[in-house]
């Protein structure tokens, strides 16, 4: 008979880019290196409209976004930019603003120093920033205002917007090779070639390059993988990971999840954006939800308590628990504004809600706190398990409320700061 050997756990490789530090009033995110791997969003507001975009803003900082990135189009947008920082800060809200520019991204630097100043971080997309002789110059415009202001820079090449002058160069290149690279591989190169040059180009200028952060985005799962994984050989920058226009509701972010856990597992990346449309009447903070439980799917980040709970079978006929996991996990996402602070670690919490006997007292066992609810035919009782054990039972009508109580109670006791005993 062979011998066994003990199955290791599977967990994500280290990551090996340099850090960058994105810092607002000397409140800074580290990217990059041994950081966590960051979060960011995108507003959908117009930035003239402070008020709204600063709601928005916050709405997203406090979802889990870590920097959220603006549109910066137009003088009026440029101008509006100081005003949102103000707002945030008046509002407590330390996030960090990415400006994002296209096409006249060099002259609304320079000609709006506020908005320079006050945005932490700009993203600059090398296929947008002009063609022919005025590519390299307004390039130059955009990284010496990073400079001046001392910001770090994105440098973000997406396959709808490619360089064409660069793409034209990398055909009639394959024109000469036996046999020539299929039009998908040729794609790839200049997707890569325009960051990795790009990132040279900002060196060069005089920008340090742990301020230097590249993504090369697509809108193809196999793409996105394909195109980092070759990103990655090729240099040490920190990365930005996403997967473009995603599209709506489960299939971006089935899409979504699919490309960067491959990713994410393979130690690239660095910062993460999910880009969902927003279903009508959908918060957009849905994109940052998605982000956050990705990670911590993945054991990468936690950023809430999770709860384990059964889909169901012929043998839970009763909605209860379904009731009852969706008013725990709302009732968890509540009080992590200000769980999170008064009980630091309580976002490792596991719970479990479980629909029958089936499975109910053993998941309900490797979680911190469960409970396993009676399925069809079983006796009206639902066994509560704490740490392994089993506590209570809880009978009646009142079980939801009971066992929020009881999570509550848990929470306050094993992450609360205990009181120091009286001299």
């Amino acid at each position: 008979m062979q011998a066994l050997l003990p199955i290791e756990p599977v967990v994500p490789k280290a990551r090996r880019s340099r850090q960058a530090r994105v810092a607002w009033a000397g409140r800074g995110v580290t990217i990059g290196g041994d950081a966590p791997v960051r979060i960011q969003s995108m507003t959908n507001t117009d930035t003239v409209d402070v008020i709204g975009t600063s709601i928005q803003v916050k709405e997203l900082a406090l979802a889990g976004s870590e920097m959220v990135r603006l549109t910066v189009n137009t003088p009026e947008a440029a101008a509006a930019v100081p005003y949102v920082r103000e707002q945030l800060d008046r509002m407590g809200i330390d996030v960090p603003l990415i400006g994002d520019f296209h096409y006249n991204g060099h002259r609304l630097l320079t000609d709006f120093p506020g908005c320079a100043q006050a945005l932490s971080k700009y993203r600059i997309n090398p296929g947008n920033v002009g063609k022919g002789d005025k590519h390299d110059r307004q390039f130059g415009l955009m990284i010496e205002a990073a400079l001046r202001w001392d910001k770090p820079v994105r440098i973000g090449v997406n396959w709808g917007s490619l360089d064409q002058e660069l793409l034209a160069g990398l055909m009639d290149e394959n024109s000469r090779r036996a046999p020539p690279w299929q039009l998908k591989s040729i794609m790839y190169e200049a997707l890569i070639s325009s960051a990795v040059e790009s990132a040279h180009r900002a060196a060069e200028i005089g920008m340090d390059e742990d301020q230097i952060i590249l993504s090369c985005k697509v809108s193809g799962v196999q793409d996105l993988v394909a195109v980092y994984r070759e990103l990655a050989k090729r240099c040490d920058y920190a990365l930005h990971l996403g997967l473009t226009e995603a599209g709506m509701g489960s299939k971006g972010t089935v899409a979504s999840a699919a490309a960067l856990a491959i990713l994410l597992q393979e130690g690239i990346g660095d910062t993460i954006r999910v880009s969902l449309t927003p279903e009508p009447g959908q918060a957009r903070t849905q994109e940052v939800v998605v982000a956050c439980d990705l990670l911590q799917a993945l054991e990468l980040r936690s950023f809430v308590p999770s709860v384990t709970a059964c889909p169901g079978c012929g043998r839970t006929t009763s909605t209860t628990f379904q009731e009852l996991t969706k008013s725990i996990e709302d009732f968890l996402r509540s009080q992590m504004p200000l769980w999170r602070e008064k009980y630091p670690g309580v976002e490792r919490l596991k719970v479990a809600v479980m629909g029958c006997i089936v499975n109910g007292p053993g998941e309900s066992k490797h979680a911190d706190i469960g409970i396993s609810l009676p399925g069809t035919g079983e006796a009206p009782a639902a066994p509560v398990f704490i740490d392994g054990e089993k506590r209570m039972t809880l009978r009646g009508d009142a079980i939801a409320q009971e066992f929020q109580n009881i999570v509550e109670s848990y929470v306050a006791a094993r992450f609360g700061t205990p009181v120091a005993a009286a001299s």
